[in-house]
């Protein structure tokens, strides 16, 4: 594996486990796609180190886990500004 790739995927858990944020935050800061993180969160860093691999994991389910809550809150929000126009 190229050196690049790897210092990016080591960046990209670090980042994650350190501030708890979503595959798509991780992708604006290191400014790369979500599909890159997601294949190197999921796949590639399994490969490099399966204990950093289960801490991201552990993350990563917790946001499965509150997906439904997050989107409903978002449409609920929506909804009662358009009702204040």
């Amino acid at each position: 594996m190229n050196n690049k790739i790897y210092t990016r995927i080591i960046k990209e858990s670090n980042y994650i486990l350190k501030t708890n944020c979503t595959i798509r935050e991780v992708a604006k800061y290191i400014k790369v796609s979500k599909s890159t993180v997601h294949k190197d969160l999921h796949e590639r860093l399994y490969m490099i180190d399966k204990d950093l691999y289960k801490k991201v994991d552990k993350v990563l389910k917790e946001h499965l886990q509150i997906r439904h809550i997050n989107g409903g809150n978002a449409t609920k929000m929506k909804y009662e500004k358009l009702r204040k126009e």
